[in-house]
């Protein structure tokens, strides 16, 4: 692209150059002659005064000789009464040429060998026409056109000079950019998704660079968001592999039942394996499409029904209150299914068999309160269990459910909270926004305060303690 450009600036320039030059070298050459033409009426013009008053040889030859034009000059007198013709200086024009110019009364210019002649008329005071040819040279014809056209030629090749040194910056300035974009390309394609492209050159380009750099930070996030998605599916297996490992625990002793548990403990391994192989990536925002919902109160009966089974094996008492009546909210079926099996899934993972919980929903005019607690040893560091990929510190924790939970209230316009229990333990409080607000990004330090409805606020403290 970049010779390409400087090849057509080079054919553009020179037939500009050729174009101005050639007629300008032309009108140059005309002026030269009329010069030299010029020069020779004038010293015609010089001799004109004395033929008027004297034909006489020596006086002429004087005036011819102060007229400075040398052996280039001859006077040509015609022969009147009983005086003879007479001729001064060298002949160089034919006779037949000088009669016709005497004959016409016109000057005139006639080719001879090495140049040219004027040939002038003039009256003399017998009436005769007398002739003063004036010899002009091709030297002087072309004195100083070597020079002009010298001149010309340089002022035409500096221009193209000119011209490909700016055409071969411009190329440059175009192609470098370009250069950049095809191998940020190539890298991105190669799999290095730190490629990007210095948004420079031509308005163009620049553009190009920044939808490449839009794009390739678009691909980074969607991957992020793929590992993402790998990682929170994974962490929904732990929900069956929970009851797997409860179910196994009471299979008793026998080699069936070994081989059952150490399958579990492997299944589990792996998938721990495949959370925290994902667990950078970026966090996603779980956003639900117009119209799209589901009843909290349905949602929570269901999960409550098939965690009761083994909180009744566990021997672990559990209270479910606000589920009496519908409770609508702008969130997908199985996004709050899978939040509340997470938050589920740590009560029986991370506290003691006969640990009590509860699940308490409260309904509010702008937001909808879901209340997970518990009876076991809490959280020594809310702050921390809260940040994606750490968890609560303790064995097989990744930190996932959380970040599950809080996306998905973020996802919203709310938030998820780490508190104390009245129960003595662990109150994770999960906050969604009913009035359809854009989903507020807070990173992993947990929610940010806001105002909370106090009729809604107040119902925190009404019943949550178990019968």
């Amino acid at each position: 692209m970049r010779w390409a450009l400087v090849k057509v600036s080079l054919a553009v320039t020179t037939m500009v150059v050729l174009a101005f030059a050639v007629p300008l070298g032309l009108v140059i050459r005309e002026m030269a002659r009329d010069r030299a033409f010029s020069n020779a009426e004038r010293q015609a013009a010089a001799v004109a005064p004395a033929l008027s008053i004297t034909t006489d040889r020596d006086q002429l030859e004087r005036v011819v000789a102060s007229a400075g034009s040398g052996s280039g000059m001859a006077v040509h007198i015609p022969a009147s009464g009983k005086t003879a013709a007479v001729d001064l200086g060298r002949r160089r024009a034919a006779d037949g040429d000088i009669a016709t110019v005497r004959r016409l009364g016109r000057a005139s210019t006639t080719e001879v060998p090495g140049g040219s002649t004027l040939l002038q008329p003039v009256a003399l005071s017998t009436g005769e026409i007398a002739v003063v040819e004036v010899y002009v040279p091709d030297s002087e014809v072309t004195n100083g056109l070597a020079t002009a056209w010298a001149v010309l030629a340089g002022v035409g090749i500096a221009l193209i000079v000119g011209s490909v040194a700016v055409a071969d910056r411009l190329g440059v300035r175009m192609v470098r950019p370009a250069q950049r974009l095809v191998e940020g390309a190539h890298e991105l394609g190669e799999g290095k998704l730190g490629a990007r492209v210095p948004e420079e050159g031509p308005t163009e380009l620049r553009l190009a660079a920044v939808a490449f750099n839009a794009m390739a930070d678009q691909v980074v996030q969607l991957l992020a968001n793929e590992r993402e998605l790998a990682a929170d599916l994974s962490h929904r297996l732990r929900t069956p592999l929970t009851v797997l490992r409860l179910n196994a625990a009471s299979l008793g002793d026998g080699p069936a039942a070994e081989q059952t548990r150490a399958a579990v403990a492997q299944l589990e391994g792996e998938v721990d394996t495949i959370i925290r192989t994902a667990r950078e990536a970026k966090p996603q925002t779980v956003a639900a499409g117009p119209g799209a919902g589901c009843d909290a109160a349905e949602v929570v009966r269901e999960r409550m029904a098939f965690w009761s089974a083994l909180a009744e094996d566990e021997g672990r008492k559990v209270r479910v209150a606000g589920v009496d009546r519908p409770v609508r909210i702008p969130v997908a079926r199985a996004e709050l299914a899978a939040a509340l099996d997470a938050l589920l899934g740590n009560v029986f993972r991370h506290t003691p068999e006969g640990t009590a919980f509860a699940v308490d929903v409260h309904n509010g005019e702008d937001a909808v309160i879901v209340l997970v607690s518990d009876a076991g040893p809490g959280i020594a560091d809310p702050e921390a269990a809260m940040a994606r990929g750490h968890g609560s510190g303790s064995a097989g924790s990744t930190g996932l459910g959380l970040d599950i939970v809080r996306r998905l209230a973020e996802s919203t316009g709310g938030d998820v909270r780490i508190g104390s229990s009245v129960l003595g333990g662990t109150e994770v409080r999960l906050w969604i926004q009913l009035d359809g607000r854009a989903p507020v990004r807070r990173g992993h330090r947990g929610a940010v305060r806001r105002r909370r409805p106090g009729r809604l606020v107040s119902t925190f403290n009404r019943s949550r303690s178990l019968p």
